[in-house]
């Protein structure tokens, strides 16, 4: 059994860092892309519109029933040889968009369970006082469902980060790729994926810190 190479390790944190900002953009870009599309679906599935709901039903089928490797080596390796237009798409914007449509279809399930989780006579006294269903959405169910989907969303988040480590099998020099690089070029392929594993388990840990503080924020009105 031979010993840990430390002098290796603390070498290798500061490449390992450098990729840190592509991990936090491409996990930023799919999350923001994601909640857009996932707020649609869910107010879709909530209203269930005749037709549209069959397709978003079967879109969020697909989405989870997928592995999210397989979606990403369909949309970076199969679609191209389909579609001529994706030809020149690269290996990030195949992860962002993997990533997008992955967590989309998990997340829309989220907020429609908080959107339908709001009281029933908060709907009624909105249409009470004659407020169109999309004055009704934004003014009175969407602020209360977000403060009951919040903490969910940032689970999301945490978990699309962590998947951004798969972005390397598109070609993708990430955190997981510049770690696979260094490990073949030294052999340390333990020490080099300890690295990676501890540059995660830091960033996981410093949000869950934030998911706390913004649960707290959220229910400060709600505090007794």
């Amino acid at each position: 059994m031979r010993a840990l190479d430390l002098d290796y390790m603390l070498g290798l944190v500061p490449v390992i860092l450098g990729y840190v900002p592509l991990t936090l953009f491409m996990a930023v870009m799919a999350m923001l892309m994601a909640l857009i599309l996932a707020s649609m679906l869910a107010v879709e599935r909530v209203f269930r519109v005749p037709v549209l709901d069959w397709l978003v039903m079967l879109f969020i089928s697909f989405f989870r029933g997928t592995p999210l490797l397989v979606q990403l080596f369909l949309f970076y390796y199969g679609l191209p040889q389909v579609l001529a237009f994706l030809t020149q798409i690269n290996g990030v914007t195949a992860a962002i968009m993997g990533l997008t449509l992955h967590f989309s279809a998990y997340m829309a399930e989220s907020i429609r369970a908080a959107i339908t989780g709001v009281d029933r006579s908060q709907w009624e006294a909105a249409r009470s006082i004659g407020m169109t269903q999309w004055q009704m959405m934004r003014r009175i169910i969407l602020p209360q469902a977000t403060r009951v989907a919040a903490p969910t969303l940032v689970n999301y988040f945490i978990d699309m980060i962590k998947s951004t480590s798969l972005a390397f099998t598109l070609g993708v020099t990430e955190m997981m790729g510049a770690a696979q690089k260094e490990a073949a070029g030294s052999f340390l392929y333990f020490e080099a994926f300890l690295v990676v594993a501890i540059i995660y388990w830091i960033i996981v840990e410093v949000l869950s810190q934030g998911q706390k503080r913004l649960e707290i924020f959220l229910n400060r009105a709600y505090a007794r």
